[in-house]
């Protein structure tokens, strides 16, 4: 019993596990009663401070205003989310490339790029054409620190005072930031970024470096990009040399170079000038005396006559260029181009155009334009309204939705896969998911053909057709005929809500121009070095083009884009010596307007809207994109060989008194295609420029004796007879 008794008491006693449970029971007890007569001890310290009355409300609003500070400082850390990831890698170099450029027939365009040992020290430049600058641009330059407060508040009340805006508040390093990282749209976002990266420049730059990175990128109209590139352009000069009267007229530009630009209105530049003379001496950088010389002559620039730089485009040659010479060890070119400065000139002029005429009526402040040859040569880009307002390329870089002219690639996908034009197809209400999607004027027509759906440009049935094939595939066509923007491949992409810009549309099409081959797109037809020698050549280098669509589908398309100049949205399009085809766009809440078509000759897309994405005065696809469209074809077709659209068998239409255009009667007369070579000429003249360039070269002893032949054959004839 006994052992039984100690074996009971053995195993009564207490768990381990029951000593660490009333261990830490009486650790966090007293953890707690420490804890809380710290906090009353502390408590009652802080009680002798005790702010009453008038004390009170300066704690409470004290307290508050930290509050709204934390927070505010954590909103600024998420504004500046864009502005740091721009600057993840650090100022942007300037290229190294430079590059001379030609048009398609061998006439000097323009120059891009300036090797970065070209750039002129700030310490070179005039002292008074640096104070020229500072006087105007930004007086308090060296004493803010990026954002000049003042000088905005001044501005601001400048500008109410003469009721309209006549003076800019931007610092000299906000500019810079734009001018480095950002656009010219005119949003809320660009101008926050454009802060942001100002105190990032003032941050990581000296004064003096951000001055002279300005004044060597900032362009100054007439296609010249810094003050040494201007002087040459403007006065055939170097920088260090310009006169007080030059520089005046040279700082006038950096605001306003397109308005400012001496060789296109002389009078508002010596205007400009004059301003920017009293601005140096409000600033108290010159007295009147000394700069009273300079306003009684003031400068001349060089006679350039009307001399245009097709800038956009030059832009994107340059892109282009940069690319191809990526693994070229050579720094500078000499670039032949597709460039077509007759195109370019109706292109300029039908944007112009328009946006003069309708862009009040319409509230459509922008335009822009690609035109296309039917070798994929990029013959003309606008990129916008001004470059000397905005160097933006709309035309290149602006993604926007390209409403019912994306129903191209949607259609082409479904005759890939096997569909017919003349496929009957339900239009009807449907409903995929959570979306609904509505026709223009949320009206059905029943059972329709596929040709009559995409003339009438029916919602439902793309939508049922995108949802047979496949958006992804419809994605997938659309990325191999030539779109390069990213894609959704959602559900709603078949009614164009997918971002892409007018060279996008302007390539993807010209697929069906060119019968399903690819457009084979290019600006640059031959790359060479200051000596002649060719180093890269698009007809070897770019590869034979390849099947990008079925004959069957490309003619199924090209028999249903036809029809919609001839019976549907895009009547205004209609030509009167060839047949044209195409797409209209018109995206929610009108804020794009679109028409992509095309000829046997040429394709251009054509796009019209705002920068700021609001919403048109009713701007539809079918009004002033297919007008200007109609206006620059119109003109090109004049005087060329007109080719057939591929499969197409339809006669051309009748130049009808009721079919010619006619311009209206208080606008300017429809243009005419500027002198240009035929087809022809340019055949022969390049077959001529071929055999020369594979002719074997002349032995010394050939070329000595020639001209031994030549100098006896001149002194034989005797002296030339006089005038």
């Amino acid at each position: 019993m006994r052992g039984s008794s100690e074996d009971k008491a053995k195993r009564w006693v207490p768990s381990r596990l029951i000593e660490i449970d009333a261990w830490i029971d009486s650790g966090l007890w007293r953890f707690f009663h420490g804890s809380g007569g710290f906090w009353e001890a502390i408590t009652i310290f802080f009680r002798r401070f005790r702010a009453r009355g008038f004390k009170k409300a300066l704690v409470e609003l004290s307290c508050e205003g930290l509050t709204l500070g934390l927070g505010g400082l954590a909103l600024l850390y998420v504004l500046a989310q864009p502005a740091m990831q721009m600057t993840a890698h650090g100022l942007p170099l300037e290229t190294d490339y430079s590059v001379l450029f030609l048009d398609r027939h061998g006439n000097e365009i323009g120059r891009r790029g300036v090797l970065r040992s070209d750039s002129v020290p700030v310490d070179e430049m005039p002292d008074h054409f640096i104070k020229a600058v500072l006087a105007t641009e930004d007086r308090r330059f060296f004493e803010h620190w990026g954002i000049d407060f003042i000088g905005l508040f001044r501005a601001l009340g400048e500008n109410a005072r003469a009721g309209g805006v006549v003076q800019g508040g931007s610092s000299l390093t906000q500019q810079l930031a734009k001018n480095l990282f950002l656009s010219n749209e005119r949003t809320i976002d660009r101008k926050i970024n454009e802060a942001f990266l100002s105190l990032w420049l003032e941050e990581h730059l000296t004064k003096k470096q951000i001055l002279e990175t300005y004044l060597n990128r900032a362009y100054m109209g007439g296609g010249a990009f810094g003050a040494e590139s201007a002087a040459e352009f403007y006065f055939n000069k170097d920088i260090r040399e310009v006169s007080l009267p030059e520089a005046a007229m040279l700082a006038g530009l950096f605001k306003a170079p397109a308005k400012y630009a001496p060789h296109i209105n002389l009078p508002a530049a010596r205007g400009r000038a004059n301003e920017v003379l009293t601005n140096m001496v409000q600033a108290g950088f010159m007295t009147e005396g000394q700069v009273v010389a300079a306003r009684r002559q003031p400068a001349t620039a060089v006679d350039r006559g009307t001399q245009t730089s097709p800038d956009y485009f030059l832009d994107f040659a340059f892109a282009e260029v940069q690319r191809i010479a990526d693994k070229i060890p050579h720094r500078n070119f000499v670039a032949r181009t597709t460039f077509d400065a007759g195109m370019q000139q109706l292109a300029d002029e039908s944007i112009q155009y328009h946006l003069r005429q309708f862009g009040k009526a319409y509230k459509v402040d922008e335009g822009a334009m690609v035109v296309l040859d039917d070798d994929g040569g990029v013959r003309a880009i606008v990129g916008g309204a001004d470059y000397g307002e905005s160097q933006f390329n709309r035309a290149t870089r602006a993604l926007r939705q390209p409403g019912s002219s994306f129903k191209g690639y949607v259609y082409a996908a479904a005759m890939e896969a096997g569909m017919k034009p003349t496929d009957i197809v339900s239009d009807a209400p449907v409903t995929i998911g959570n979306w609904s999607p509505q026709n223009y004027g949320r009206k059905f027509a029943g059972r329709v053909s596929l040709t009559d759906a995409l003339a009438q440009s029916l919602n439902t049935v793309a939508a049922r057709l995108g949802q047979k094939v496949g958006m992804k595939n419809v994605a997938a066509l659309a990325k191999s005929m030539g779109v390069e923007s990213p894609l959704r491949g959602d559900k709603t992409m078949a009614l164009g809500t997918s971002e892409v810009t007018v060279m996008d549309q302007a390539t993807g099409y010209a697929v069906f121009a060119a019968g399903g081959m690819d457009a084979h797109r290019h600006a640059v037809m031959q790359l060479t070095d200051t000596n002649g020698d060719i180093l890269w050549d698009a007809a070897k280098d770019m590869g034979p083009r390849h099947r990008v669509l079925s004959e069957q589908a490309a003619k199924s398309m090209n028999e249903m884009l036809v029809q919609i100049p001839i019976r549907g949205t895009a009547r205004k399009a209609a030509l009167t010596m060839t047949l044209a085809a195409g797409k209209t766009g018109t995206t929610q809440s009108y804020r794009d307007g679109w028409f992509v078509g095309f000829t046997g000759n040429f394709t251009a897309a054509v796009w019209f809207g705002n920068d700021d994405y609001t919403p048109t005065n009713k701007l539809s696809g079918g009004s002033i994109p297919t007008m200007a469209w109609q206006r620059v074809m119109e003109a090109a077709h004049q005087g060329i060989d007109l080719k057939k659209i591929p499969y197409i068998d339809l006669p051309p239409p009748k130049p009808a008194a009721d079919k010619v255009a006619e311009a209206p009667k208080d606008g300017p007369p429809l243009p005419v295609r500027p002198p240009s070579l035929n087809n022809e000429t340019q055949k022969v003249l390049g077959g001529i420029a071929d055999l020369m360039a594979k002719a074997p070269p002349l032995a010394p002893e050939t070329v000595a004796a020639n001209a031994s032949t030549l100098t006896a054959n001149a002194s034989a004839a005797g002296p030339a007879p006089g005038p």
